[in-house]
């Protein structure tokens, strides 16, 4: 069944349809008890999968029958701590580079399909202070028949959701 794009304001969407409905329209299941929004306002959402945790967001406007999403992960205990991760609106070609803008300030990803992620634990920081004060996270690549792919997404919302996620999973244990 194919999901309709649609611009949501995830707060307005909790109060209105409860936690169920934005699990589905996030893209994400929503067995009984498996995830808990910790928060939701401007464009993203914190939830806390139980031994990891995420803050994230759809993209702002994508083709039907596609999911583009980018968010941040943060493991219970040790592990990742932040991590920047997008799927992209459709599969990067092999050998193409992904690249996440913020501002004026452009990340080069690692990545493989439809999947990018931060590199290394330094970028991931310096993409995380980006988030906190940018207005917008732009990705590009290629895919296999060399078209461009650009998803965009906004950040209103993101430093709470962030903070929202890591604050969830800090002093569970593995």
């Amino acid at each position: 069944m194919a999901q309709r794009s649609v611009s949501l304001k995830f707060g307005w969407l909790r109060r209105r349809c409860g936690y169920a409905a934005a699990l589905l329209l996030l893209g994400l299941p929503a067995p009984a008890g498996a995830a808990r929004i910790v928060f939701a306002g401007g464009g993203w959402a914190a939830i806390d999968f139980g031994g990891r945790c995420e803050a994230r967001s759809k993209a702002l406007w994508s083709k039907a029958g596609t999911e583009p999403l980018a968010g941040f992960a943060f493991d219970a205990g040790v592990g990742r701590q932040g991590q920047f991760y997008v799927r992209l609106s459709r599969p990067a070609r092999p050998g193409a580079t992904v690249i996440a803008t913020l501002g004026a300030e452009p990340f080069l990803l690692s990545g493989q399909g439809e999947w990018a992620w931060s590199r290394d634990p330094a970028q991931q920081r310096a993409i995380l202070d980006a988030a906190r004060y940018g207005s917008a996270i732009r990705i590009e690549s290629r895919d296999s028949g060399g078209s461009r792919i650009v998803d965009r997404y906004g950040l209103a919302g993101a430093a709470t959701a962030i903070d929202a996620a890591a604050a969830a999973c800090a002093g569970k244990s593995r």
